[in-house]
């Protein structure tokens, strides 16, 4: 029988959008191959081979039928597609990003990379924003990742379970949110909340091999005939649904994970379905996309209801808040931020020589980094399997890094050389940022007995610290079990130097064997605490003093004698105790923080308190108890304190999760308010057990008031302000007030019922010796005078993603020296980039033009002399074109054709946003207002410079510097 599928939109009638998809995830049970293939079904029955393969045949065999594919990570180039351009309109990107633990620089990259190739390949400009499954959702989502790349609306599936109540009630799942308070309107994007999930609107409506729907029986010739029921049933559920949306169109989403892998077992249903359903005339189904949903939708110009901020944190019931995950697999979120600040500097480098005569390209790691951004990647919600293969995939792509790949536990084969028979070590040091700066290196080295000279031959002040036996325990371990074998040179100790680089650019410093122990090391261990020592201990060789208590071993107070700050400050350790769901079926995992009681982590038997002095830095060693090791360092040049930590393995001997905290806490009147940033980017004001949009119910007074941290948190009072940043995603909170909170490592019992069917129990095997994980990790504490802390927060926070990148060699004599240009700053030297922008992309295309993206770190009103308009001059440029943010299409395009909602109360002119000038080619002067971020395609003359005056042209670097990458 031949089925009438043709109905578009009928006015006057409730339509239903029947919306085909299936969602694919590039990883979660199994790995990303494994799901393509459909390997290793006894995890999980899941092709997506074969969900493409049966698509194409069902949507040639009838044009009105539709469907939309999301994760272009997972289709592996499937050029058949090509026919179909609606199957590509929906969020473009490799993956459905997560929305907590990425970093806005990844979220931009990882959605460039999917939206440059469906352009060049199929020249599709995708427009909507598909965020089905993402665990509560960013306000950087909104304003940048849907509205700045040109997306006319942005879906999305999971909000709290009572904000979705209230939005259901008030009809109000469809908004408008203007997520961000520098760009306002200007970025605002129109947005759509499923009723219930991604999935059909209720059970009735399943139609894959082996579902139990009941399907649409019209052969009156045979018994069990159903057609008037199964109208019933839609009717019904399109009448419930259209009760609680406006307007008189609503979408159905025809599918969920993995369906569709015999494509005709679902629209044969749908097509029935349409044809019945619009035979009985009581409302009107069609074939629909997310584009034609909101295009009618926009056709009725209604006036919709205003959202800002963002939508975390998500809680799917009661007592099940989804913010364990902000620090699942901490070692993996670390990884990923490591190779991250990598990539960004390595295109830089390679845009530098030439992409295409460097044998190497960032291509891979670029591939790697995309995927990993995934929602159930960098989140630490899959198998462990998956998130082995996430590591490997990395791991792969930073070939070009092999040399140094464990520095952060003081595995580094290149500098632990012996310098004794006249070699020298060579370090080049390389600034991804564009403002010189200066930082402590530290590289461990095996005897006292070596100096520094800097690029001219002068010696430079250098300083020596033991390497203790917690770090070498943990070092001839771990690059057992990483590298397969153990290390045949021990380090004696970290050698550490000011290393001072120009924008761009790169400095070379020479380690050499000395005669003697240097007596510039300045290295002594100057206390020892014992149990009876009361005295108070000031460490700091600078403006920044710590206050300890020699007796308690714990830190008392800080104090900056530059800034005038002295305030009583404590820092200590807790773990929660994650509930095992004995009660509810509750219990903490992977996604769920539910802790069940608070348990102080006090230090066992003799306090471990060991000082270090010299006239660099100052380091407190604190062992914790037997698997909790700290080290606070206070440098010289540096108004903050940093905190190493060292934990694990936490032991779950007792059968009991935990989930461990380090706490900071002052005097502070901070009136249950703190900050915290969205992807990197602005900060958000909340507010203990409150929510702006309902009232809240609290029934997680811990877990409920936790947020995603990828940044850093803070909180203030009338006199100052303490600011904490952190080197990689993590949940924090100020659970009371005058405390801040970070979680740094979990390790659990029990599967919180989310799919993983596995608990997150992080383990590493030597030999036939498995334990848990043990991590390396830092954050950055500072106290400011109140309205003072925005400078360092941001000009820092940068310092923190993009680090100085080493490569090592070592030479005879001067060889190396004599033969290679020994400094270099693609930046003219009387040019640096303001203080509030910064270059986050600089990468030369295949095409030969070069992508350049530009943003403005400050909010307004964050800073008075920062949160400004701000300029940067190009040079040297033949063709400038400026681009939406994931440089698929001209921003003047792009702005042309973009829809503009219309937002409850509003019918006055709203202020406009301030937004930088567009580029005049004969100046070239580049405009940044408040959190803006511009990009730009350019193409320079033959001989190339650029901008600020001169990125000098790169046939001289490729002359005259040949290192290679770390």
């Amino acid at each position: 029988m031949m089925y009438n599928t043709s109905a578009g939109i009928v006015p006057g009638k409730i339509n239903v959008h029947l919306v085909p998809h299936s969602h694919d995830d590039v990883g979660w049970l199994k790995t990303v191959d494994q799901y393509y293939v459909g390997s290793n079904n006894s995890i999980q029955v899941a092709c997506v081979q074969n969900v493409l393969d049966s698509l194409i045949p069902a949507l040639v065999a009838d044009k009105n039928r539709k469907f939309i594919y999301v994760e272009q990570a997972i289709t592996h180039g499937f050029f058949a597609l090509l026919s179909f351009d609606f199957l590509l309109e929906i969020n473009g990107g490799m993956c459905m990003h997560d929305e907590a633990a990425p970093h806005y620089i990844d979220m931009i990259d990882q959605t460039t990379l999917g939206h440059r190739y469906i352009k060049e390949q199929f020249n599709v400009t995708p427009r909507i924003g598909w965020q089905i499954d993402p665990f509560g959702h960013s306000a950087v989502q909104a304003y940048l990742l849907s509205a700045e790349v040109g997306f006319d609306f942005l879906f999305f599936a999971r909000i709290d379970y009572q904000d979705r109540a209230k939005r259901i009630n008030e009809k109000t799942l469809e908004v408008v949110w203007r997520a961000s308070k520098s760009l306002g309107s200007s970025a605002q994007i129109m947005t759509g909340i499923s009723p219930k999930n991604y999935e059909p609107p209720s059970d009735n409506f399943y139609f894959e091999v082996g579902d139990t729907s009941p399907i649409v029986q019209d052969d009156m010739n045979l018994f069990d005939y159903n057609v008037p029921e199964r109208v019933n049933d839609f009717v019904s559920a399109a009448i419930a649904q259209a009760n609680i949306t406006r307007t008189n169109h609503i979408m159905w989403t025809m599918g969920t994970d993995f369906k569709y892998q015999y494509a005709h077992t679902w629209f044969r249903q749908m097509d029935k379905f349409i044809h019945y359903v619009n035979q009985d005339g009581r409302v009107n189904a069609l074939y629909s996309t997310p584009s034609m949903y909101i295009d009618a939708k926009y056709a009725a110009n209604e006036s919709w209801p205003l959202k800002t901020d963002d939508f975390f944190p998500y809680a799917d019931r009661e007592n099940a808040y989804w913010t364990g995950y902000f620090t699942s697999r901490p070692a993996l979120k670390g990884y990923v931020r490591t190779m991250s600040a990598y990539y960004l500097a390595a295109r830089q480098l390679e845009f530098f020589k030439g992409r295409n005569e460097v044998g190497l390209s960032t291509d891979s790691l670029a591939d790697a980094l995309a995927l990993v951004q995934h929602h159930d990647a960098v989140s630490g919600t899959e198998k462990q399997h998956v998130a082995d293969d996430y590591a490997k995939r990395l791991s792969i792509g930073y070939t070009e890094a092999e040399k140094c790949p464990l520095l952060n536990i003081s595995y580094c084969p290149p500098s632990e050389v012996d310098l004794s028979s006249g070699k020298s070590l060579v370090v080049v040091v390389y600034n991804p940022l564009g403002w010189k700066r200066e930082d402590i290196i530290r590289i461990p080295v095996i005897n006292e007995n070596v100096t520094v000279k800097d690029s001219k031959g002068k010696v430079i002040e250098s300083q020596l610290l033991p390497l203790l036996k917690d770090s070498m325990s943990l070092r001839n371990s771990y690059s057992t079990a990483y590298l397969g074998k153990s290390t045949n040179v021990t380090p004696s100790y970290w050698l550490a130097f000011s290393a001072s680089v120009p924008p761009l650019g790169f400095n070379t410093y020479i380690i050499s064997s000395a005669k003697q122990a240097a007596s510039h090391s300045g290295m002594r261990t100057v206390y020892k605490s014992q149990i009876s020592q009361n005295d108070t201990i000031e460490v700091g060789p600078g403006n920044l003093k710590l206050l300890y208590s020699g007796k308690r071993a714990k830190l008392m107070r800080y104090i900056n004698s530059k800034t005038s700050v002295n305030k009583l400050l404590e820092q200590s350790y807790i773990y929660y105790r994650g509930d095992d769901g004995s009660k509810d079926l509750q219990p903490s995992g992977a996604y769920i923080f539910r802790p069940n009681g608070t348990y102080p982590i006090e230090p066992e038997g003799q306090l471990s308190f060991t000082i270090l002095r010299g006239p660099l830095l100052d380091e407190v060693h604190q062992r914790i108890n037997p698997w909790i090791y700290q080290v606070t360092r206070v440098y010289k040049g540096k108004d903050h304190a940093e905190i190493e930590f060292t934990v694990g393995p936490i032991p779950i001997d007792d059968g009991i999760g935990k989930e461990v905290v380090t706490q900071i806490t002052s005097n502070m009147i901070s009136n249950k308010t703190f900050y915290t940033d969205s992807s990197g980017r602005d900060f958000i004001e909340r507010i203990r057990d409150y929510r702006k949009d309902w009232n809240l119910e609290v029934n997680q007074p811990i877990a409920g008031n936790y947020y995603p941290v990828n940044l850093g948190i803070y909180m203030k009072d009338n006199s100052s302000e303490l600011s904490i940043l952190v080197d990689r995603s993590v949940g924090g909170s100020s659970i009371a007030d005058g405390q801040l909170e970070l979680m740094l490592h979990r390790r659990l019992v029990a599967d919180d019922n989310r799919g993983v069917s596995e608990a997150l129990n992080e383990t590493v095997c030597v030999f036939d010796k498995c334990e848990g994980l043990t991590i390396i990790g830092k954050y950055y504490l500072r106290i400011d005078p109140v309205g003072e802390a925005a400078k360092w927060r941001r000009s820092f926070g940068q310092e923190i993603y993009s680090p100085f990148l080493l490569a090592f060699t070592e030479q005879d004599g001067d060889h190396w020296a004599n033969s290679h240009l020994a400094t270099y700053s693609a930046m003219d030297t009387t040019y640096v980039l303001p203080d509030n922008v910064a270059l986050i992309t600089l990468q030369e295309l295949d095409s030969g033009k070069v992508l350049l993206r530009l943003a403005h770190l400050y909010e307004i009103e964050e800073d008075t002399d920062l949160s400004v308009m701000s300029s940067v001059e190009l040079k040297k440029i033949s063709k400038v074109t400026e681009m939406n943010l994931s440089a698929n299409q001209e921003r003047a395009v792009m702005e042309k054709k973009r829809l503009v909602w219309r937002v409850e109360g509003s019918s006055k002119e709203q202020p406009t946003a301030v937004r930088g000038s567009p580029v005049d080619p004969a100046k070239l002067v580049v405009e940044l207002a408040p959190m803006e971020i511009r990009t730009f395609v350019i193409e320079f003359y033959s001989e190339r410079g650029s901008f600020s005056d001169a990125l000098y042209r790169r046939s001289n670097l490729r002359r005259k510097a040949t290192f290679s990458l770390p």
